[in-house]
């Protein structure tokens, strides 16, 4: 990745007020002089407390303050994650915090300059706010300026999630500053009901309208305060009414159409048994990589009470693990990721995003049920796999699921079995190159076999 001074992060280079660096680990945030008179406000007005008390933006502490500068200590993201890797539960959610920000943002004289999907992130199982330097000072009759920008980053992949894929937020990937309105209209067609009419449609005509007459994206209006807060209402309850039609899906079912359903209780005995054998902090990361609904991220959050982030390719599933776990407020992010194709980076020289593996490591990771996916599926070797999860943990518990097994078997089905070296002893061998093998168990009425493993120094 690129560096910077200071360790920067270099997605906060866009912003002139200020930016995120890291010291020792530690996040902290760089404000420049031409944002403290705004900074005072949030601070001195009651909004900051008022959010933070509310859970909705990030706490931070004052270390320092000269003429030159204003320096934050802020709580840190255990894991960051992107609107691209978000089900529809969690961008809806991200949405909702932002609008409830804006509304109490007003309230005190000021507003969201900008409403990027980027500005949030998950803690707790909720939507948290983390961008301290978004607050402007609200202005008589001034519009929403920030309203095309929350219309790309938010009510595009919504809306299209709704009407025609619930996939096409990973357009987000595409464009990093929000998908087109143009685009999102054209994939609309005729579709989007009343929401997709009066926020894309006519939004996007506007546009179009005025784009070689030099004004802003969206032509300056005057508007009162009340007629403002009644807009954002609107748009709030419009998006509170959204959601998904029920629709099926390759592994959202899979617990219970598995032939395996019988060994789940000796499975989680054998995982929470090798977990006692292992010392892992509460302010560490896991891993689940193929987590499905969550169960067994959930077992291993239970145990260790640290960060669990639980991966899927499966929306449904990262959907019903989501608000399982939004409920009850627990540590664990749900999130889409497919590993044969892992988020990269993106944005300028790819660094404005961070990829995958720039994000931080795992002091446990979890592969149950999985690596015959990835080998037999995605024709992956052993030596892929092992590298790949050696570069991303410290610990891992790995099950590996032999060829007579009927989920392999369903996978040979379709393709010819090319797989000569698909076996447990060379698995062991490759594996052995950069792990240690500290546990080896077979399940139980399985031919399955559970692996404790410690990454090679």
């Amino acid at each position: 990745m690129m560096k910077m001074k200071k360790n920067r992060d270099f997605s906060s280079f866009r912003d002139p007020s200020g930016y995120i660096y890291y010291q020792d680990g530690v996040v902290m945030r760089y404000i420049y002089p031409c944002y403290f008179k705004q900074y005072d406000h949030l601070m001195r007005s009651g909004l900051y407390q008022e959010l933070v008390e509310k859970g909705l933006l990030i706490p931070h502490e004052e270390v320092e303050r000269d003429s030159n500068h204003i320096l934050l200590k802020v709580q840190k993201i255990p894991f960051i994650s992107y609107s691209y890797e978000w089900v529809f539960e969690q961008l809806k959610d991200a949405a909702l915090l932002t609008l409830s920000v804006l509304q109490i943002s007003l309230k005190y004289g000021m507003i969201l300059k900008d409403c990027s999907s980027y500005n949030v992130q998950f803690l707790k199982g909720k939507a948290i706010f983390i961008d301290t330097l978004s607050f402007d000072f609200y202005q008589d009759n001034m519009p929403w300026l920030s309203y095309g920008q929350f219309s790309r980053h938010f009510l595009a992949p919504l809306i299209l999630m709704k009407y025609v894929d619930y996939r096409l937020n990973s357009l987000m990937k595409n464009y990093i500053d929000g998908i087109p309105l143009d685009l999102c209209s054209h994939l609309l067609g005729r579709r989007g009901g009343f929401i997709g009419y009066s926020h894309i449609k006519l939004q996007n005509k506007s546009i179009q309208n005025h784009q070689m007459d030099g004004r802003e994206e969206v032509p300056q209006v005057h508007i009162s305060k009340k007629s403002l807060f009644q807009m954002i209402q609107m748009v709030e309850r419009q998006i509170k009414r959204l959601s998904l039609k029920d629709f099926s899906s390759e592994w959202d079912d899979y617990y219970q159409n598995s032939n395996y359903f019988d060994a789940m209780n000796e499975k989680k005995r054998i995982i929470s048994e090798m977990c006692q054998k292992i010392s892992i902090s509460d302010d560490s990361l896991s891993f689940d990589l193929g987590g499905n609904d969550g169960r067994f991220s959930s077992l291993i959050y239970h145990i260790f009470h640290n960060h669990v982030v639980s991966f899927d390719i499966d929306s449904n599933a990262v959907s019903r693990n989501y608000l399982k776990n939004k409920e009850k407020q627990t540590s664990i992010l749900p999130l889409v990721m497919d590993f044969t194709n892992p988020s990269s980076g993106i944005g300028f020289a790819n660094c404005e995003r961070m990829s995958f593996m720039e994000r931080g490591g795992a002091s446990l990771t979890l592969v149950l049920a999985f690596l015959h996916h990835l080998v037999i599926s995605n024709n992956l070797s052993f030596e892929m796999v092992s590298h790949f999860l050696s570069s991303i943990t410290h610990y891992l518990i790995i099950e590996f699921v032999p060829k007579e097994d009927s989920q392999v078997q369903l996978l040979l089905k379709t393709r010819e079995d090319i797989f000569k070296d698909y076996d447990i002893q060379h698995f062991k061998d490759v594996f052995s190159n950069d792990f240690n093998i500290l546990e080896e168990v077979l399940i139980p009425n399985t031919k399955r076999t559970l692996f404790l493993m410690e990454v090679l120094k």
